[in-house]
């Protein structure tokens, strides 16, 4: 890949992105993993159960997913 190619994919890429695996991904998608991540380590710290962590931090992952994306969105409009 050139230095040409790596400057047209920056620039192609909106400012509120974070790349993985060479895939831009929104920040607030990153954010909620990490906060459903800490929220399920936190509970499994807590309970020493895995269920109740692992339903815990995909419920709050999927909510902040969720509520992020739309502010993300009404702040656009």
């Amino acid at each position: 890949m050139t230095t040409a190619e790596r400057f047209r994919d920056v620039a192609a890429q909106p400012g509120a992105t974070v790349s993985i695996a060479g895939v831009p991904w929104p920040t607030y998608k990153v954010a909620s993993l990490l906060v459903g991540f800490v929220v399920f380590v936190v509970v499994g710290v807590v309970t020493g159960s895995a269920a109740p962590a692992v339903l815990a931090g995909s419920g709050v992952a999927a909510l902040t997913w969720l509520a992020l994306g739309s502010l993300r969105r009404a702040e656009r409009r």
